[in-house]
C-alpha cells in the first residue's frame, strides 16, 4: 500500500505557463491537485499551498522563511540568477527578504511612513489625479473611439500615487512603469531583466542619497528619518523597500481596478445594484479581491524542517508558493459557490490576498483608498462604459505572478 503522504509528493507537478494562456484552468487544476499542490516554475520545482486556512496557518509558522539560505536548489547551486524568476525571491535587503526581529525593524520604519493619518492626507491627491485621469479617458474616447482602460487610467494611477507618497519625480513615473512591466514580463531575456534590477537600484539609491540630504514630507524621507524599532535602516534596506513596494503597490492595484471593472460589467444586474447604492463599494472590493486575485501567486518561502500539510509534507529546505487565487477560490472557505463574483453573498467576505501574519502586504490599505475612490468616480462619470470586445477576448501579460490584463478595450458612451 502506498502511504497518502507518498501519494502527494509523487504526483505530477502542474507547470504553471509563463505565457498565462489559461489562467482559470490553471487555477482549477491547481487547486484540484490538493491542498499542497506540486508545481513547476520554469523547471523549478515547488510546493504551491491551494487552501485558506492552511495558508493561514503556514504564513506564521516561523518553519517557513524567506532567508534563500533554507533553500537547497539555491545552496546547491541548482538554482542560480540565470533563473527568471530569481528576482522575485533575491530582491535585495529588505522587510521582504528577512525574518523575525530583522524583519520587524525593517517594518516598523515603514509602519511610521506609511500611517491612516498619511493615507487620509493624501486623499484629496488621489481624488485629483483620478479626475484628471478620467479627463484624459473622456478625451481619448470621444467620438465612439476605443480606449484602452489600462493604460490611460488604471496604470498611471496608482504609479502617481506611490511615486507623490515616495517624493519620485512625476516625470520618472513613465520610466517607472516600463521598467517594472519589463521586470516582470516572461518575454525579458534574463540578462536584460538583471541589467533593468542595477538600474532601479541606481535610481532608488540615487532618490535616497538625495532625501537624506534634503529631507521632505514624503515616504522615502519618512524611512530615512524613523526612529523607531531598533537601528535606523541602512541605505540598501530603504532602497530595497521602496523597490519592492512600488511594484507591489502599483501592480496589485491596477490588477483591483481592472478586475472588479470587469467583474461588474459581466454582471450588469450587481453594478445595478452598486450604482443604485444598495451594496457599498467596498463589499465590490472585497468581493473582487477574493474571486479574481491581483497576484497569482507569491514567491517564496523555504521550509527550515519537514512542514505536514494535509496529507503531503514539505520537506526541509523546499520552496513553497503561496497561491493566492486559488486560495480565493476555495470551496472550503467560501462555499460550493467560490468560482461565482456575487457582491450579495451573506455574511463577511474573509479573504487572504492581501497575505496574514508578520509579512501582509503594508499597501493594503492604500490600495483599497485607490480603488474606493477611482471606481465609483469611474461609473459615475461613464456609467454606460462597457468593453470594446467579447470578456473572453482579454489576454493576460506573460506575468507568472501577478494576473495582469494585456489591456483592457472599452467604449465610454460618455
Amino acid at each position: 500500500m502506498t502511504c497518502p503522504h507518498a501519494a502527494a509528493q509523487d504526483a505530477a507537478p502542474v507547470v504553471v505557463d509563463p505565457m498565462v494562456r489559461d489562467l482559470a484552468g490553471e487555477t482549477d487544476r491547481i487547486r484540484a491537485a490538493g491542498p499542497l499542490a506540486r508545481i513547476d516554475l520554469l523547471g523549478v520545482p515547488a510546493w504551491a499551498v491551494t487552501r485558506h486556512a492552511d495558508a493561514r496557518r503556514l504564513l506564521v509558522d516561523p518553519r517557513l522563511v524567506k532567508d534563500l539560505g533554507a533553500w537547497d536548489l539555491w545552496t546547491s547551486g541548482a538554482v542560480t540568477h540565470a533563473w527568471p524568476l530569481i528576482g522575485m525571491v533575491d530582491a535585495g535587503r529588505s522587510m521582504f527578504t528577512v525574518d523575525g526581529d530583522e524583519h520587524r525593524r525593517l517594518r516598523v520604519k515603514t509602519s511610521q511612513a506609511l500611517t491612516p493619518r498619511r493615507l487620509e492626507a493624501i486623499r484629496p491627491d488621489i481624488e485629483k489625479f483620478t479626475a484628471e485621469l478620467l479627463d484624459a479617458l473622456e478625451e481619448a474616447g470621444r467620438d465612439g473611439a476605443v480606449v484602452d482602460l489600462k493604460s490611460v487610467f488604471a496604470q498611471p494611477l496608482p504609479m502617481r500615487v506611490v511615486g507623490m507618497l515616495m517624493g519620485v519625480d512625476p516625470e520618472a513615473n513613465t520610466m517607472l512603469t516600463r521598467q517594472y512591466k519589463k521586470f516582470f514580463s516572461m518575454l525579458t531575456p534574463q540578462d536584460e531583466r538583471l541589467a533593468l534590477l542595477a538600474e532601479l537600484d541606481v535610481f532608488y539609491t540615487d532618490l535616497v542619497r538625495a532625501k537624506t540630504a534634503l529631507p521632505t514630507d514624503d515616504l522615502t524621507s519618512g524611512l530615512i528619518l524613523a526612529d523607531d524599532g531598533g537601528e535606523p535602516l541602512t541605505e540598501e534596506e530603504v532602497v530595497g523597500n521602496l523597490k519592492a513596494m512600488v511594484a507591489a503597490g502599483h501592480e496589485t492595484t491596477i490588477g483591483l481596478v481592472l478586475n472588479a471593472v470587469r467583474a461588474l460589467l459581466a454582471h450588469p444586474e450587481q453594478l445595478r445594484t452598486v450604482l443604485a447604492g444598495e451594496v457599498p463599494w467596498e463589499t465590490v472590493i472585497e468581493e473582487t479581491l477574493r474571486f479574481d486575485t491581483p497576484t497569482t501567486h507569491l514567491l517564496m518561502r523555504f521550509a527550515t524542517e519537514d512542514i505536514e500539510v494535509g496529507d503531503a509534507v514539505i520537506p526541509k529546505g523546499e520552496g513553497v508558493v503561496v497561491s493566492y487565487r486559488a486560495i480565493g477560490r476555495d470551496f472550503e472557505q467560501h462555499g460550493p459557490d467560490a468560482d461565482v463574483f456575487d457582491i450579495t453573498r451573506p455574511g463577511p467576505i474573509r479573504h487572504m490576498t492581501f497575505g496574514h501574519g508578520p509579512h501582509i502586504c503594508p499597501g493594503a490599505a492604500l490600495s483599497r483608498v485607490e480603488a474606493g475612490i477611482a471606481l465609483p468616480a469611474l461609473f459615475a462619470r461613464f456609467p454606460r462604459l462597457r468593453l470594446a470586445v467579447p470578456d473572453e477576448e482579454l489576454r493576460n501579460l506573460p506575468v507568472m505572478t501577478q494576473n495582469d490584463l494585456e489591456s483592457f478595450p472599452v467604449l465610454l458612451d460618455a
